[in-house]
């Protein structure tokens, strides 16, 4: 991109390997590429090693604030594109980047996120309104410290994208319940952390309430069985949740 702004393309990564050469790729039109990784076990470093414009970083994973802050901290240029390895960066989406920096207005540009999920684009489920920054001043912006479902903090203007971002979270559904399962850790360590306890109300109102929420007030039936299944693995991951906190208070592995 000829802009007058020069950008760092930035990920974090673990066991990206069946898609980080194109998501590489599809950040070629960004000045510097780093990725931060939780030491993946399958091929993700030697793939993304492999491009000469990536700089790769080892480093634990303690929780997705942190780990995306390190990032920031590490990128040589003040403008910022964070994106994850299973979002898609369309074209429109390169040309916005471009046509943003060639006169900044804000310091962070958020763009809306388009859920595909078993195949399928799911226009409901709570998705809807699935708004996310991607593109960000370093200086003004940084994610605020959640353990999990982290937001990035902007201390100044903010503007939207035309285009919407296409989100392939789904690989399989082992993969896709796993990750919702390591989600759920978190917020259980967060809600600890908080001296939240796990009451028995919770334990019975919170996933009830997670699952009808999402299939009925905020329209996941019509997305379909789709929608049935999101909203029955998420009311489940709330379930684990409370699981999780419990084990926490009780010192149980």
């Amino acid at each position: 991109m000829d802009n007058t702004h020069k950008i760092s393309a930035l990920a974090i990564t673990l066991n990206e390997g069946e898609v980080i050469e194109k998501f590489i790729e599809s950040l070629s039109f960004a000045d510097e590429i780093l990725i931060v990784d939780s030491f993946s076990t399958d091929n993700t470093k030697e793939l993304a090693t492999a491009f000469p414009k990536v700089r790769f970083i080892e480093r634990e994973f303690r929780n997705f604030s942190d780990q995306k802050n390190f990032a920031i901290s590490q990128a040589t240029n003040d403008w910022i594109v964070f994106f994850d390895p299973d979002e898609e960066i369309t074209t429109e989406i390169k040309e916005e980047i471009h046509s943003f920096l060639k006169d900044p207005r804000a310091i962070a540009y958020a763009i809306k996120r388009e859920l595909y999920f078993m195949g399928k684009r799911i226009k409901y489920s709570g998705f809807q309104t699935d708004w996310v920054i991607r593109l960000f001043h370093k200086e003004h912006c940084q994610y605020n410290g959640d353990l999990v479902h982290e937001t990035i903090e902007a201390r100044g203007v903010t503007e939207r994208f035309r285009s919407r971002l296409p989100h392939h979270t789904y690989k399989s559904f082992d993969d896709y319940t796993s990750k919702l399962h390591r989600y759920s850790k978190l917020k259980a360590q967060m809600m600890f952390q908080q001296n939240k306890r796990p009451t028995l109300w919770r334990f019975l109102w919170r996933p009830f309430y997670r699952f009808w929420h999402q299939y009925l007030i905020r329209l996941g039936i019509l997305d379909g069985k789709e929608g049935f299944i999101l909203a029955y693995i998420n009311a489940f991951a709330v379930f684990k949740r409370y699981v999780n906190l419990w084990l926490l208070y009780r010192n149980i592995n």
